[in-house]
């Protein structure tokens, strides 16, 4: 059994290499090599198997028995899947946190709404060097949308979709623009009014042309 100083190095190591792969500093399809990884993350090769096959079970690594692993590939077909699997997700939890949000729930929203609309205003004049920081506050806008759901089972299944999505999106830099930020802002209102029909209509929207969008730039193989 690992110590606490040695599950916490582990954990570390998890969770930054997991950032990697999702925010594509690690890219798609990529080999991993124990021995490169174990002086980039200062960890032990043991650890790095268990964190590599514990991110084998998310979806987000290969492992490909005796020849070691790899990032796992992407493709507009696993795109189309998340995707639609984060809609089913998000719809179902966004129609429960707007039945049950209070004024603690409409403040962390609008909380997370000024924050992602500062930076998609940073993003709208070309400056991609924050894009690590524009998907973060967009995972947490959307995060905040339905954490009034009541369910943690439900929060931490949309987070885990949410990641593969967004993956995607790094791996395409895919940017709306207006169009993105005003559906963002249509969300907010719609939350706001508890409007749940429009809310998911301008949700399916969102996902659906952010998978076109990413698509379009050809930067799936």
């Amino acid at each position: 059994m690992l110590n606490t100083t040695n599950e916490t190095v582990a954990e570390s190591s998890y969770r930054r290499i997991r950032a990697d792969i999702i925010f594509g500093r690690l890219a798609p399809a990529q080999k991993l090599k124990l021995e490169s990884l174990k002086e980039t993350y200062e960890t032990s090769v043991s650890t790095l198997r268990e964190i590599l096959n514990r991110l084998s079970s998310e979806g987000l690594v290969v492992a490909e028995g005796q020849r070691g692993f790899e990032v796992s590939p992407v493709s507009a077909t696993d795109l189309r899947e998340i995707a639609a699997l984060r809609l089913l997700l998000e719809t179902h939890a966004l129609e429960q946190s707007f039945e049950f949000g209070d004024v603690e729930w409409e403040a962390r929203l609008v909380s997370a709404h000024y924050k992602l609309s500062r930076m998609e205003r940073v993003m709208a004049t070309g400056d991609t060097g924050q894009a690590e920081d524009w998907k973060r506050y967009d995972w947490e806008f959307h995060q905040a949308l339905i954490s009034a759901c009541g369910s943690k089972l439900l929060m931490e299944m949309h987070s885990v979709v949410f990641d593969k999505y967004l993956r995607y999106q790094m791996v395409a830099l895919s940017y709306r623009g207006e169009i993105a930020a005003k559906e963002h802002q249509q969300l907010l209102d719609a939350a706001l009014r508890r409007d749940q029909q429009m809310a998911k209509q301008v949700l399916t929207v969102h996902i659906e042309d952010g998978v076109e969008h990413a698509l379009a730039r050809n930067a799936l193989r």
